[in-house]
């Protein structure tokens, strides 16, 4: 029974992750695409209009983990941990009071920003609007995190991610329409065009929030039905309620911005590093600041999205593990988190890190400056990606503290080597800074893993090192035909660099999962169904 369990829980995550996946990456991926347009329009501005763009995002980032309170996550992991004894009631009655919460807070946190704008700019009152214009989301945002939580706390990923596409979609269509009617049809400001590609977000929550709404209402027959049928037998009471709900979110605050912390760091040190140690103007070090702030990490954060929709997907399962005292399959189920996150990630990093060149003409076009920052960026994606898996498998084991603790060590470690190697990498050395940071964080966390939850390192160890030279092998086919095509089509045209994209990356993909399959190492982490993938491709 018990081994019908585990492999039930893999097959949940799996599902589970499917869901996130693919909403993350269309998600991310539509989230870059638009910049292909929306960056040309632009024109000669586009480098500082993408430079205010992040330093916006970068402070609403924080403002809107704030603003959440890590409520949505701790909703998610308090109403797995009371489905899996059959009280479905009482997380109906937490999602009712959380949303009251969630509102509230909302509404305050957007007024703190809007009225702080000036403060925040430092300086640069450019920014000022930007943040007003982010202002307004933070009213509605938190409402819709908060029910995907609730979704996801039910171990239903679909809802989250399908709000999550029609958010996106909705946010790109409104940036792209009003950048196109201020930059080309009234020739309007590059700083106005910004404000309005920010206030996106405003417009696109609208979209999330409704279709949420619909889901909801499609399902409340069969959320009635399992409260109609709940135990009944615990006595919760509203302030009980709400004071675990608080002691599970605050950990998850911190968690939450850690990595939007690293990028804070970066905002408000690379400027100022960068003019103590260089004659650069002030537009110049701009522009460099939007190389590894804005367009390598907008790239990035398509890979580090598959690790957030893992991570969303392992807490409820391994909190209904813990719940109920299953050890050994919560200890399994960390070795299968970990084993599934490095047989996404790091080919996806490595491959990225191949096809670096075409992948950014296509995007940004050609800067030999911009391509080396986008390789170098596409490496440490691995270590935030991991950082992001491991504090999330902490917090579902209820280990807050020690994942808070882990990652402000990583966050110390980042302060004092940031300014030496900003000033010797200039835009290498906060990504470099960063990795650093990161990787302290993640030996901590995986050191704990092994020694207090007996995980078993020697499994995750063996299958990291099979699938590291599976990627690598992958990896240098890629290379070597990148090599081949520019010494054939010597080219900086988009055109030429979206079919060498096509034709490397096509190949660096299929080389991949032949490997695995040859190999049986999909099996292993996918279990059994890939079978049938084998039979298809005819390897044997």
């Amino acid at each position: 029974m018990k081994n019908k369990q585990t492999l039930s829980a893999k097959e949940k995550m799996l599902r589970g992750s499917a869901w996130m996946t693919a909403a993350s990456i269309f998600s991310r991926i539509l989230g870059a695409i638009y910049i292909i347009p929306w960056y040309a329009w632009f024109g000669e501005h586009r480098l500082q209009a993408n430079a205010l763009y992040a330093k916006g995002y970068t402070v609403y980032a924080v403002f809107l983990m704030l603003s959440t309170a890590g409520i949505p996550s701790a909703v998610a992991k308090q109403v797995a941990h009371y489905n899996s004894l059959n009280e479905y009631e009482i997380g109906r009655r937490l999602y009712r009071k959380s949303f009251v919460i969630m509102l509230l807070l909302g509404i305050i946190m957007g007024g703190i920003l809007w009225g702080a704008a000036p403060v925040l700019a430092a300086g640069d009152m450019r920014t000022v609007p930007v943040f007003r214009s982010l202002a307004t989301a933070l009213a509605i945002i938190p409402l819709m995190s908060l029910t995907r939580g609730f979704f996801q706390g039910y171990q239903d990923m679909a809802p989250s991610a399908l709000s999550q596409l029609v958010e996106q979609v909705i946010r790109v269509f409104y940036m792209l329409v009003t950048a196109f009617i201020i930059m080309k049809v009234i020739n309007g400001s590059y700083q106005t065009g910004v404000v309005q590609s920010t206030f996106a977000a405003f417009i696109g929550a609208v979209g999330g929030i409704l279709t949420l709404a619909y889901c909801y209402l499609k399902k409340k027959g069969e959320f009635d039905y399992l409260r109609a049928n709940s135990s009944n037998s615990l006595e919760v009471s509203d302030g009980q309620l709400i004071k675990e709900l608080l002691a599970q979110s605050l950990p998850f605050i911190f968690i939450g911005i850690a990595t939007n912390l690293y990028n804070l760091i970066d905002q408000y040190t690379f400027p100022w590093v960068m003019s103590k140690v260089s004659t650069y103007s002030s537009n110049y070090i701009d522009e460099m600041y939007a190389l590894f702030a804005a367009n390598a990490n907008k790239l990035i954060m398509i890979v580090v999205s598959l690790a957030t929709a893992l991570a969303a997907t392992a807490i409820p399962l391994l909190i209904e593990f813990v719940t109920k005292g299953q050890k050994r399959d919560a200890k399994k189920q960390l070795g299968d988190s970990l084993e599934l996150f490095f047989f996404i990630m790091l080919p996806s990093a490595l491959g990225m890190a191949a096809v670096a060149r075409p992948l950014y003409i296509v995007f940004y076009g050609y800067s030999a400056y911009g391509i080396a920052v986008l390789k170098i960026a596409a490496y440490t994606a691995i270590t935030q990606g991991l950082l992001i898996v491991l504090a999330s498998l902490l917090q579902g084991l209820y280990e807050n503290k020690r994942a808070v603790a882990y990652a402000i060590c990583g966050l110390i470690v980042k302060l004092v080597v940031q300014f030496p190697l900003t000033a010797k990498l200039e835009a290498f050395g906060p990504l470099v800074a960063s990795g650093i940071g990161m990787s302290c964080s993640i030996y901590l966390m995986l050191r704990y893993l092994r020694r207090g939850y007996g995980m078993n390192f020697k499994r995750v160890q063996h299958t990291f090192n099979a699938l590291m030279i599976l990627s690598l092998a992958m990896f240098v086919v890629v290379v070597s035909l990148n090599f081949l095509w520019t010494t054939l089509f010597d080219s900086e045209s988009r055109i030429v660099a979206i079919l060498e994209l096509i034709v490397t990356a096509g190949s660096g993909g299929y080389v991949y999962v032949y490997l695995t399959l040859k190999t049986h190492m999909a099996d292993k982490i996918l279990g059994p169904r890939v079978a049938r993938l084998r039979q298809l491709l005819k390897i044997r």
